[in-house]
């Protein structure tokens, strides 16, 4: 049933209220993510210039690190699922909205929020993919239908809002929370165009908050917290002990001498004095004293800020090398060992992200007039540490025995959809030299 111009108002400000009480959390999540959190430290207005640099240098943003080991393991090469032909048309859609760039948008969003979108609607000569924050669009789901969402609402940056029903696109301008119903255009998807991309399938609804104390993850559920809000008191604590260790390191690492008894007589000698690191103390000029103060030892600031840096590692997965930079001479076993916990998080990660890509090729591809089967399935860029020689004598093998050329190209790594059309078009199958070294 469409919606009358008031009922789209009216459903806009329902949505729009929704956005509000979560864009606290949400621009939170956003500032961790981003490396531009709060300081380690409250300092007052009177505080030296050099201790507000330190301050903000004492931010390192080590949850962005987190994401980005994930979502460079993210990265949809290819889609297969009814014949060749279908499979091109499809794969050509994806290609005319430039997803092999643009997914990592989705990617990156699903990581931080545990929740992103991917918008499809009509388009010349193509449907148009675009994918979204939770920052930029809000969805009110029916308890009956966690597939596609009832209403959807994108806040645009300039431009008109759109409101997204089964039918229609709305579009509304937006003044203070009033909004202002301007036109409405039909999509045709017969469903709202909108697809949830969760980074935790098969959620539970019913779990408690994560943290009522801690404003930043206050509401927040286990299926759409992401990576970020779990780390974020870590993150804290390691901007505590980097700023530790930075005033440990600007005001007492280094050697200190001092004169008692004697003060420079003009700006000049103190400025030089000062860039000597003489500190220098009035006094009676017949009690002058030299000395020297030996500078304090910065190892255990050191390693309290690399055992933070392990204890992210470990809850997140991330392989430590990553964090703490201490990779010496590690053969590609010894590295895939030590990326294992973060190659099956990736891979669990695929399948959820996965599962709603192959919703979005579904849907760009019914409104290209395509009907694709419920069996279709995108294909993954493998990007785990193995040899690739090794890898290349188990596929040559795999083709010694029969198995088809055109199954074992789909897992060579590092070979798009496009590489492998172009190896089989070149390359009859069987090839030639393999069934001669088989016989």
């Amino acid at each position: 049933m469409a919606l009358t111009p008031e009922q789209a108002v009216d459903r806009a400000r329902e949505l729009h209220e929704q956005s509000q009480s979560e864009k606290q959390r949400l621009d939170d999540v956003r500032r961790y993510w981003k490396g531009r959190q709060r300081l380690p430290i409250v300092l007052p207005a009177t505080a030296p210039t050099e201790a507000r640099i330190l301050a903000r240098s004492a931010r390192v943003n080590v949850i962005d690190l987190v994401v980005e080991s994930l979502a460079q393991g993210l990265s949809v090469d290819g889609y297969r699922g009814a014949t060749e032909t279908e499979d091109a048309a499809v794969w050509g859609v994806w290609q005319a909205n430039r997803m092999d760039a643009r997914q990592s948008i989705i990617h990156r969003a699903v990581l931080a929020y545990g929740i992103a979108y991917a918008v499809v609607t009509p388009g010349e000569p193509v449907p148009v993919i675009r994918g979204l924050s939770p920052r930029r669009l809000t969805t009110l789901y029916d308890d009956g239908e966690p597939d596609w969402p009832a209403f959807a609402l994108e806040r645009a940056p300039a431009g008109p809002w759109r409101l997204y029903d089964e039918m229609s696109v709305h579009l509304l301008t937006e003044d203070s929370g009033a909004f202002t119903y301007e036109s409405t255009s039909e999509h045709g998807a017969g469903v709202v165009p909108v697809i949830r991309y969760l980074e935790v399938q098969d959620p539970d609804w019913d779990d408690e908050p994560s943290d009522e104390s801690y404003p930043a993850t206050r509401g927040l559920q286990r299926q759409v917290i992401g990576q970020v809000a779990p780390l974020m008191a870590l993150q804290d604590q390691i901007d505590i002990k980097a700023w530790d260790l930075l005033v440990a390191q600007h005001f007492s690492a280094n050697q200190q001498r001092y004169v008692l008894g004697w003060m420079a007589p003009d700006e000049e000698t103190k400025l030089k004095m000062s860039g000597s690191t003489i500190w220098t103390f009035g006094g009676n000029a017949q009690d002058i004293q030299v000395g020297v103060i030996q500078g304090a030892p910065l190892d255990g600031h050191l390693e309290s800020l690399q055992a933070s840096f392990r204890q992210v590692a470990s809850l997140s997965q991330t392989p430590a090398h990553e964090l703490v930079g201490q990779l010496v001479n590690l053969s590609a076993e010894a590295l895939a060992a030590a990326e294992a916990g973060r190659d099956r998080k990736i891979a669990d990660r695929q399948t959820t992200i996965g599962e709603a890509h192959e919703q979005t090729m579904s849907l760009a591809g019914r409104l290209a007039g395509m009907q694709l089967p419920v069996d279709a399935q995108v294909i993954w860029r493998d990007t785990s540490a193995r040899s690739f020689a090794a890898t290349v004598d188990a596929l040559v093998k795999l083709v010694q025995v029969g198995v088809p050329l055109a199954e074992v190209l789909t897992l060579v790594p590092g070979l798009s959809q496009q590489d492998t059309e172009r190896i089989k078009a070149a390359q009859p199958e069987p090839i030639p030299v393999l069934q001669e070294e088989a016989a």
